[in-house]
């Protein structure tokens, strides 16, 4: 019998990283196929939660935040894109110029899970940023990503012109850093297991086989 595991994805929608290691994580549950059944939850968290309207240039945020050159940049950008392209996630080239604030990307992405349809909104949000270079924020952006994800359109207008599921956003956002998540993706398995960063689809797989040993 397979084992049914619960997967938290602590994880913010500008995060590079956060969508290899989706991608990663996906193809691990692909190679246990009859072996582990997830129930996946996407988890609210931001990087840049006083990013102001408008965003800010990327190398000029990552300069000011981790005070890395343009070479440093530059050599980041290429191993992120060969690690995109080794899970199937391509990084649109020269398409990522601004960081956005994601606050109500993920009140969406709240929604969406009550729709039973997050999934398909996350990685809509990951493709319509790191491969097409749009912006999050823009609540236009966001209505045709929840339709593209098989969302009602106009509820999501509704949604983003309230300040439905910020409560419930913050609250989450705040009990993730209580448990000491200060950087992302975090994978929580069944409360009790953590995987930091965008492992390998290999690491993702033992630990998951290693789990499905003790439940």
């Amino acid at each position: 019998m397979a084992a049914r595991m619960k997967i938290d994805f602590v994880s913010d929608v500008s995060c590079p990283w956060c969508a290899i290691g989706l991608h990663s994580l996906e193809e691990a549950l692909r190679r246990l196929d009859g072996e582990v059944v997830a129930d996946l939850h996407f988890q609210p968290f931001e990087l840049n939660p006083k990013m102001p309207p408008g965003g800010q240039d990327i190398e000029e945020h990552l300069a000011e935040k981790y005070g890395s050159t343009a070479e440093q940049l530059e050599r980041n950008r290429e191993a992120i894109r060969a690690r995109g392209e080794e899970v199937g996630f391509t990084f649109g080239a020269g398409k990522r110029t601004r960081i956005y604030n994601t606050f109500d990307a993920h009140r969406l992405l709240h929604w969406a899970a009550e729709e039973g349809r997050q999934g398909e909104l996350k990685h809509a949000l990951f493709k319509a940023y790191f491969t097409d270079g749009e912006d999050p924020s823009s609540h236009e952006v966001l209505v045709r990503l929840a339709g593209e994800a098989g969302l009602d359109t106009q509820r999501a207008r509704e949604v983003l012109a309230s300040d439905a599921y910020a409560a419930e956003t913050r609250e989450q956002e705040q009990f993730y850093l209580d448990q000491g998540i200060h950087s992302v993706p975090a994978i929580i398995i069944n409360d009790r297991y953590l995987i930091s960063g965008g492992q390998p689809a290999e690491a993702f797989e033992h630990a998951l086989r290693q789990v499905a040993m003790e439940v």
